[in-house]
């Protein structure tokens, strides 16, 4: 997400603990870490800041230059993409290794750039340690800070440096108490779209598409994305950021350890999320994990497009025909429009800008006291008596049903009860929430 804030670059060959640095440096857990080579595949961005000093730090996939594999090719592309933006680039080499041929074939592509680069000899984590980094200086870069980005050794010193050139965030001047307060505009904030589905299914090829770049790494084997790749995008007006993130695989399916800990931030960024894109395989059909992985955001609450992707390519298909076959499969996502696309081509993906936006509000929208008494007024429901309703949260609508009985409806008078809100007042694309209270006995008599 590039802006007018500094950019600082950490590359490195893998598994030297770029991540580690990374999350140590803007203090939350945004990248995956592992001690298995190569799971950062994707440039991951996060906001950070270092004595009152804001800027943007990106952390890269694993670089081997001279790596004709594919994947690895990718990386370096990606990484590429980062440095020709780069304010200063931390070079982050392992300590405890000696040097390799592959940390000076990196060392001088930098070189080559012209921009400042440091030298962070990583995993030196005693004093006793430290002069294993002297060493390094032998890789040409005048500027060598040992740390450790595990235990938060030598990061300071070493943020002192990068930031030295970058300008300092001012304090916010205080405003008097006769000072006219600007008007605030309601519900500007972005709106976070998280892009799930199971491997391999056209979710980064559909970032690429929703950011007009390539942002994700595409490739044909499953399971390139591993951590949840985010992107800003400004359509109409208003901000978006999608989030590609990893495949979801069944429990057993899923062996290494990065890909465990994908799939756990991958739940996790649905939870996170304001709208999910469930993206299917129109070439494939619906499968079982498909409705296992609409169903995580389903239980979280959040509003839902169901995209059929590849739908270039599902030959003698019919529209009418799949979108029967998805809401069989789908019973509990009737409120969730259907759209046919090619990420690929990029048919059909423009309008998602409009559905996105539309079922963003379903799931924010607050219905008025007053609507909903009158609502009650002409509501068809006998299982029980109901006297009135009240609306307590958004995201998902969620209604309080005040009955003459206590104890939960059955799911098909829920059903029931659902089905008559939706087409009073809409809320398409988002879940609804029914809670029911038992009437006071007192107030009954009244």
């Amino acid at each position: 997400m590039p802006g007018s804030l500094p950019t600082v670059v950490i590359v490195g060959r893998p598994n030297v603990g770029k991540s580690t640095l990374f999350n140590r440096i803007t203090g939350q857990r945004r990248a995956i870490v592992g001690d298995e080579p190569g799971i950062t595949r994707d440039r991951i961005v996060g906001p950070a800041q270092h004595d009152a000093c804001r800027f943007e730090l990106i952390d890269t996939g694993g670089i081997i230059i001279h790596d004709q594999e594919y994947i690895p090719g990718q990386i370096l592309r990606q990484a590429r993409v980062a440095l020709e933006n780069a304010s200063h680039i931390i070079l982050l080499v392992d300590g405890r290794a000696e040097i390799t041929g592959a940390d000076r074939d990196l060392a001088q592509m930098l070189q080559r750039l012209g921009k400042p680069v440091t030298l962070a000899v990583n995993k030196i984590d005693t004093v006793a340690r430290e002069g294993l980094a002297h060493e390094f200086y032998g890789l040409g870069i005048a500027e060598v800070y040992p740390v450790s980005a595990e235990h938060s050794l030598g990061v300071d010193a070493l943020l002192d440096h990068v930031t030295a050139g970058f300008t300092k965030a001012s304090a916010e001047p205080e405003e008097s108490p006769d000072a006219v307060q600007p008007e605030v505009t309601p519900d500007i904030r972005p709106i976070s779209v998280a892009i799930i589905g199971r491997p391999n299914v056209g979710k980064s090829t559909l970032l690429n598409a929703l950011t007009g770049q390539e942002r994700a790494i595409v490739s044909p084997v499953a399971g390139t994305t591993r951590d949840a790749v985010d992107e800003k995008v400004t359509h109409d007006g208003i901000d978006y950021v999608f989030v590609d993130t990893a495949g979801i695989r069944r429990k057993g399916k899923t062996r290494l350890m990065a890909e465990k800990l994908s799939v756990v931030m991958a739940r996790r960024h649905i939870r996170m999320a304001h709208v999910a894109l469930l993206v299917l395989d129109a070439t494939e059909g619906v499968v079982g994990l498909d409705a296992t992985i609409a169903g995580y955001a389903h239980e979280g609450g959040r509003a839902l497009i169901v995209c059929v992707n590849k739908w270039d390519e599902a030959k003698g298909r019919k529209k009418q025909e799949f979108e029967s076959e998805v809401r069989d499969q789908f019973k509990f996502l009737d409120y969730a429009p259907v759209v046919f696309l090619s990420a690929k081509t990029g048919a059909g993906v423009p309008s998602l800008f409009r559905l996105i936006r539309e079922v963003d509000q379903s799931a924010a929208r607050r219905i008025p006291t007053g609507e909903l008494n009158r609502f009650v007024e002409h509501l068809r429901f006998e299982e029980r008596k109901i006297f009135y309703i009240t609306q307590a949260a958004v995201r998902p609508p969620t209604f309080v049903l005040f009955t003459g009985k206590g104890g939960a409806l059955h799911f098909s008078h829920e059903r029931q009860i659902m089905n008559q809100i939706r087409r009073r007042f809409g809320f398409q694309g988002t879940p609804i929430v029914l809670k029911t209270r038992a009437k006071a006995a007192g107030r009954a008599k009244s």
